[in-house]
């Protein structure tokens, strides 16, 4: 089992970070590189037309701005890709997500929220579970644990509101 996640600058990661611990919390290896769409466009391409054989079956990308890691690395690739748009500076991420989520038909890119490391982390996994029964019950597991977390706020809240 094993994810890349992709993004395009090292002010990407204080994002990333989040997913890439959550792949490892679920025993997912993965792999984090550097690699910009438009100033090492050579390497995306590279990178994406040999994942598949170098282990990968599942790419995270995450871009800012103009956002156009995901769609490039998918464009080369057989293997799911899930676009991560990272906050920009210019329109708190938007420009990310629409420049993600917008793919011309035959080059999907499945997206999730803006900053949504923790969400492309788990659809990450829950893809793999197809393959990996063993990654299934990890996030039935996981569901029933936030299950558990809300109802002890939930209980803790109305103990509080009765008072």
């Amino acid at each position: 089992m094993k994810v890349a996640i992709i993004m395009g600058s090292d002010s990407d990661y204080p994002i990333v970070e989040k997913a890439e611990r959550l792949l490892l919390e679920f025993g997912v290896s993965c792999e984090v590189r550097i690699i910009s769409a438009h100033r090492t466009p050579y390497q995306a391409e590279n990178f994406s037309k040999n994942a598949e054989s170098n282990g990968i079956e599942v790419i995270i990308g995450a871009a800012g701005k103009a956002a156009h890691l995901p769609g490039v690395l998918a464009a080369y690739t057989p293997i799911p890709i899930i676009g991560l748009p990272i906050k920009s500076s210019t329109m708190d991420g938007l420009d990310s997500l629409l420049s993600i989520v917008q793919m011309p038909k035959g080059v999907p890119v499945a997206t999730v929220a803006i900053d949504g490391a923790e969400n492309a982390a788990l659809l990450a996994v829950q893809i793999l579970s197809v393959k990996y029964p063993e990654l299934r019950e990890k996030i039935k597991a996981y569901k029933k644990n936030m299950e558990e977390e809300v109802l002890k706020k939930d209980e803790a809240f109305s103990e509080r509101r009765q008072k």
